[in-house]
Parts: C-alpha cells; sequence; structure tokens
C-alpha cells in the first residue's frame, strides 16, 4: 500500500542517490509508473521499501544541463528550500553512463551524465487536474462554497510560495513555467508550486527555449520573455494572473501560436467578467467571500498589464489577498 507520512525511509534518503536505486524504486522508469511528462522530463512514482511514495523526475536527455559538480552543487542549494507551497527536492542523481548515438551515419558510444531529480510526492495531483475535474462537480450552492473556499486557500497558497521564491531567499528564484500543471496539491490541498529551481539548474535561457517549445506551457508566458527574451520576476506575476483567472473562471486557458501569452484570453474575461457578471456568478457567496472573488480577479487583471512596469510585485498581491481574507 503506498503512502506519504514523513516518516520511515524518507526521511533517511540521501542527498545524492545512485542510479540504480532509483530504477529499483521505479520498476526501471515503468510506463505504468509515469505521473506527469513535461518540458524538462518525466516524473515517476517511487516506491520505498516502506510503502512511502516520492516523485523521480527523469531529466530529458535532450536537455542541456551543467555537468558534474556545477549540477550537484546546485540541487544541493535547492534541496535546503524550505516552504510550505514548495515542492520539497529531497534528493538528486548524477551520474555517468554510456549511451549509442549516431554521429556523422556512424553509431559511436558516449559518456553522458544522467541526471534526476527526487521530490516529495503530491498525492492529489496537479492543480491543471484539480481545474478540469471541478466542472463535473456537484452543483449544489453549498458544493460551490466549499469550492470557493478551497480555491481561495488554493491562489492564497500558490502566491505565499511565489513570495518566498522572489524574495524570502538570499537570491530570487524566476520560475518562468509557472501554470497549472506545475502546482500540485497535498492531502490538504496545501498548493506546492514544482520545478521552481529549474531555470536555475539549466540557465535562465535554455529554460525559455524549452518552455516556449513545449505544447502546454504555452498561454502563461509573459509577452516580453515570450517575445523578447526579457526575464524578471514580473514575467512569474503575469503568469500568476493568469492562473488566477483560470481557477475563478472556470475557463480553461487555450492559447495558439500567434497568442502565446494568451493576452486574448485575458481581455475576453476583462470584457466578460464585470462586476455585475461577478455577483450573479456567485450569488451563493456571502458577502465577505464575494469580496475576496473580486479582489483576487482584480489583483489577476492587474497582474495580466502588457505592460510589465504596471503589474504589482507578488508583496503587493499577497498583501491585497490578506486584506480580503
Amino acid at each position: 500500500m503506498e503512502t506519504n507520512t514523513s516518516g520511515g525511509l524518507l526521511s533517511t534518503l540521501m542527498q545524492e542517490l545512485p542510479l540504480e536505486f532509483l530504477k529499483e524504486i521505479t520498476n526501471g522508469f515503468a510506463d505504468e509508473r509515469k505521473i506527469s511528462e513535461g518540458a524538462f522530463g518525466t516524473v515517476y512514482r517511487g516506491i520505498l521499501q516502506d510503502g512511502q511514495v516520492i516523485a523521480v523526475k527523469k531529466l530529458a536527455g535532450n536537455t542541456i544541463v551543467p555537468a558534474g559538480q556545477q549540477f550537484k552543487k546546485e540541487a544541493t542549494d535547492l534541496i535546503v528550500v524550505r516552504h510550505e507551497n514548495i515542492q520539497r527536492l529531497l534528493s538528486y542523481c548524477s551520474e555517468a553512463i554510456k549511451n549509442v548515438v549516431e554521429h556523422k551515419g556512424k553509431y559511436i558510444l558516449v559518456d553522458t551524465d544522467e541526471c534526476i531529480l527526487c521530490y516529495e510526492y503530491a498525492p492529489k495531483g496537479s492543480l491543471r487536474e484539480y481545474l478540469d475535474a471541478s466542472k463535473r462537480t456537484d452543483s449544489r450552492d453549498d458544493s460551490k462554497k466549499t469550492d470557493w473556499d478551497t480555491s481561495f486557500k488554493i491562489i492564497k497558497g500558490i502566491c505565499q510560495g511565489l513570495l518566498f521564491l522572489h524574495q524570502g531567499m538570499s537570491a530570487p528564484i524566476v520560475h518562468l513555467d509557472l501554470q497549472p500543471a506545475n502546482i500540485l496539491l497535498d492531502d490538504n490541498m496545501v498548493p506546492k508550486i514544482a520545478d521552481f529551481g529549474l531555470s536555475r539548474l539549466f540557465g535562465q535561457e535554455q529554460t525559455r527555449i524549452r518552455t516556449t517549445n513545449v505544447v502546454g506551457a504555452k498561454g502563461y508566458m509573459a509577452p516580453e520573455y515570450v517575445y523578447n527574451g526579457e526575464i524578471s520576476p514580473q514575467c512569474d506575476i503575469y503568469s500568476l494572473g493568469v492562473v488566477i483567472l483560470e481557477i475563478i473562471t472556470g475557463e480553461k486557458n487555450c492559447s495558439v501560436d500567434k497568442d502565446m501569452s494568451s493576452s486574448n484570453f485575458a481581455i475576453d474575461i476583462r470584457k466578460t467578467w464585470t462586476n455585475e457578471h461577478i455577483v450573479s456568478k456567485y450569488s451563493f457567496l456571502e458577502a465577505d467571500r464575494l469580496q475576496q472573488v473580486q479582489a483576487c480577479i482584480e489583483v489577476a487583471f492587474k497582474c495580466v498589464d502588457i505592460s510589465q512596469k504596471n503589474r504589482p510585485s507578488i508583496e503587493e498581491v499577497v498583501k491585497k489577498l490578506s486584506g480580503a481574507a
């Protein structure tokens, strides 16, 4: 039986794990253990000897990562990061292996590094899965109230996690790929921002290229990031705004190549979700909860401003939502 408690083997895992051990707990990185697949690799369910579960992210073979000691140093630095709303990195693996590759029409044997990151497991899956499932839940008013309380808790948690990444560390981390698929939920529906250190591990330019080219990440990236390659914490603020809009409206952001930052999605929501529409849509809520909805959507619209100078800082966002709580 799979469990996810904090004791047992999980608390004694070494920072650096051997590849053979990770193959063993994932059944050889078997397809039936696959949890998700994204821009930077595939995540597998790793089951420890006592039944506890960890998430094992095998980085894509064509992903450029710093070699050897540099990768280990960056991974070790990320392991010490602790916050309720950040998915905890437990261990890593960086092991040289032999691979057969084609070169100028011939097959040759080359040494490559197999790089793997091991995270705490999120039993409730991703925010993307939660939002998709929410469309199929009970439509009674009491159920909706519970759903909103959960949604507001998730929004505030994401903001707290982003505040920590931007301002709570010695060197700020810009996520660059904040989206519902990269926000995980634990047993208590506490959101955990995942893949938070990949921009540091792979370099910001490599991160930008991969998030731009992988379907699914489109639609959450700030215009200046997509089209000009400009990177700043305000990129994450834009992504946060799009995520909040999805949570509040229940509408899925479906971007196309010509609108990779989903500015049209934000424009359409702004036209439709007037104050009157919000009051009508959330008529089942009491006044204090309705105020929370209005505060969230107001913040979200500011976050998705085309001009990064007009977007609020994450500190301003947290302050606004704390006032509505």
